[in-house]
């Protein structure tokens, strides 16, 4: 079992990992329970204004909501899985817990930024910003390990 006792402020990967659950659990109740079907930037990105898209697609309005309720759904589960492998083996430094991190971190928040900048959302920088608990995590996570071959 690999040793988990060094104690302060150079143990807190897993802490900054929670971090990003957290803020997807965030995203996944705002998507599930608050985005509206369209926003001013989605209307602007398809060259169409609302009342367009509205007359030419009229159950768009009522299919986009469960959409984001079933996307909405996945995004906070996925946070809560992050959340708990944070607390277990991330922070354990089990075998393959940095890697499912970082391909967890990529295939949903970083993929949501990358699309968002492709897209030039309003919310790109935002959602850049929620990409760093990941990014940080790892960086700690290989300092830690680091930190605890000089000890």
């Amino acid at each position: 079992m690999p040793d988990t006792s060094v104690p302060g402020p150079k143990h807190c990967a897993w802490a900054v990992l929670v971090v990003g659950g957290v803020i997807l659990m965030g995203l996944g109740l705002y998507f599930a329970f608050l985005r509206p079907p369209l926003l001013p930037e989605d209307s602007r990105f398809m060259g169409s204004t609302f009342e367009q898209l509205r007359q030419s697609l009229p159950g768009l309005l009522v299919w986009l909501p469960r959409v984001f309720s079933v996307m909405g759904g996945y995004m906070f589960a996925c946070g809560v899985m992050t959340c708990y492998l944070a607390v277990t083996s991330f922070k354990q430094r089990l075998p393959g817990a940095a890697l499912v991190a970082a391909l967890s971190g990529l295939a949903s928040i970083g993929l949501m930024s990358f699309v968002n900048f492709v897209i030039a959302s309003d919310f790109r920088w935002l959602l850049l910003l929620f990409t760093l608990p990941w990014i940080l995590s790892l960086i700690l996570y290989v300092s830690e390990g680091r930190f605890r071959e000089t000890m």
